[in-house]
C-alpha cells in the first residue's frame, strides 16, 4: 500500500500541532508532530499491512520528552490523521472511513476521543 502525504501538512486541532513526513518506506510511515506553542515534538508511526480486500493500520505515539499524564496527546496524533467525518472529524484529502478496533494505550496515557477535537 501506498500513502501520499505532502513533506507539511496543515495544522490540526488538537493544540494546534503540525505534521512532518520523516521517512515512508515498506509500509512504514514514520513522522513527527510538533505543538503549535513548538515546545514539544512527538514521533509517530503506521505500519500499513494488507488484511483482506483493505488494510490495517497500527500506530505508534511517542512524546520526546518525559510524560507521565498525557491527556489523550499521543492517540490524538495518530487519531488524527485517520478520523473521519462519523467521528466528528474535518477531512483534509479524503475520508477514510477507518475504524478502530484495538487501542492499547501505555500507563498514564488517555485514549479520549473529544480531546482530539479540542484545541
Amino acid at each position: 500500500m501506498s500513502l501520499s502525504l505532502s513533506r507539511s501538512a496543515p495544522s490540526d486541532p488538537h493544540n494546534n500541532g503540525t505534521y512532518s513526513v520523516l521517512s515512508n518506506s515498506n509500509g512504514l510511515l514514520s513522522m513527527q508532530r510538533v505543538t503549535g506553542d513548538l515546545k514539544y515534538t512527538d514521533k509517530i508511526n503506521f505500519l500499513f499491512t494488507n488484511s483482506g480486500s483493505g488494510c490495517s493500520i497500527g500506530a505508534c505515539s511517542q512524546s520526546q520528552v518525559t510524560s507521565i499524564g498525557d491527556y489523550s496527546t499521543n492517540y490524538c496524533n495518530s487519531r488524527m490523521l485517520y478520523c473521519g467525518t462519523a467521528d466528528g472529524c474535518r477531512v483534509m484529502t479524503a475520508d477514510l472511513g477507518a475504524q478502530e478496533t484495538k487501542v492499547s494505550p501505555s500507563a498514564g496515557a488517555g485514549t479520549d476521543k473529544a480531546a482530539c477535537l479540542t484545541v
